[in-house]
């Protein structure tokens, strides 16, 4: 993974942290940017999805998972209560951030062109220096998402969070059911 110089994040509003999230200020952790938009459908089938399975397999690691709703199409549709009510629904519970508006005129929001998003999802994931380490536009594998935080987490220097992420689990430590599955006799 290379390493490259990051932009800030030019944002307008946060949701589920109280105070603005920016790089500088989560310098120290591994960070995973999703960029999303309500209404993108790769968004809410695996983009979403992925950034909250992110959050909960690497929870206790110095590990950031961040949301940028970065809004390029259907702008009116797609304004803060709006986005609050499609959080809820969802249940994203990690910070969100509101991109910026781009120049009058311009479709494209300000921390969307800084980073030359083709469009939603994409994601970027930073290492705890700040710098981008990966700019994926559309679906990503989530085995190789998680072994490339994995890498990250390692260069931190938290060799106990970065290698005991989640326990082993064995058929009597295994709820019966959960969103994934439902096992026999449950």
């Amino acid at each position: 993974m290379e390493r490259q110089t990051a932009p800030e994040w030019q944002t307008t509003a946060w949701l589920n942290t109280p105070d603005p999230l920016s790089l500088d200020r989560l310098r120290g952790q591994v960070v995973l940017l999703h960029a999303f938009q309500m209404l993108c459908p790769g968004c809410v089938a695996s983009g979403i999805p992925q950034a909250q399975r992110v959050a909960k397999l690497f929870a206790g690691a110095p590990l950031a998972v961040v949301g940028l709703h970065t809004v390029f199409e259907h702008h009116e549709a797609m304004q803060l209560p709006s986005l609050r009510a499609f959080l809820h629904e969802y249940r994203v519970t990690f910070p969100v951030g509101v991109d910026a508006p781009g120049p009058e005129g311009s479709p494209m929001p300000q921390t969307m062109a800084a980073y030359n998003m083709r469009g939603t999802p994409t994601t970027l994931l930073f290492d705890a220096q700040g710098n981008l380490r990966k700019h994926a536009f559309g679906a990503h594998d989530d085995l190789l998402l998680g072994a490339e935080i994995q890498v990250l987490l390692s260069e931190v220097g938290n060799e106990e969070a970065a290698s005991d992420l989640a326990p082993v689990q064995t058929p009597e430590s295994a709820e019966p059911c959960s969103p994934e599955h439902c096992e026999l006799g449950s």
